[in-house]
């Protein structure tokens, strides 16, 4: 089992790669469709596995389209990076979606509307 220094590292190091594939490497034209970037890599203690988190600007079709060309380039990003770094085992990637950019805007857009129903009376103390 890999320290979690080793883990922390091996994660930073493949989003860092996975993000330079990409802009320039992964030719699959349902990536280049939405705006991607990789908000956060898991990487397991054995570091076998990695969840690759992605966040991706656009609509529903263009978000579930990305998401299916990533799924399918997942054996050319595993190859790419069993070049770049030097691992015993290259860890089987898997991406998902983060939504938590879209679901931390919906909150702070559904607090500014409660505070634009309910303004604070004057000499109300909380």
């Amino acid at each position: 089992m890999a320290t979690s220094r080793r883990v922390e590292r091996v994660a930073e190091l493949i989003k860092r790669e996975i993000s330079q594939l990409l802009l320039s490497g992964i030719k699959d034209d349902r990536v280049g469709q939405g705006l991607v970037s990789v908000t956060a890599v898991e990487v397991s203690g054995d570091l076998q596995h990695a969840q690759v988190y992605v966040s991706i600007y656009g609509s529903p079709e263009v978000r579930a389209q990305t998401m299916a060309g990533l799924a399918s380039a997942t054996g050319y990003v595993r190859a790419v990076l069993g070049q770049r770094m030097r691992l015993r085992h290259t860890p089987e990637v898997v991406f998902r979606e983060d939504t938590s950019l879209e679901r931390g805007s919906r909150v702070i857009a559904l607090l500014n509307q409660i505070r634009q129903n309910h303004p604070a009376e004057e000499g109300e103390s909380n």
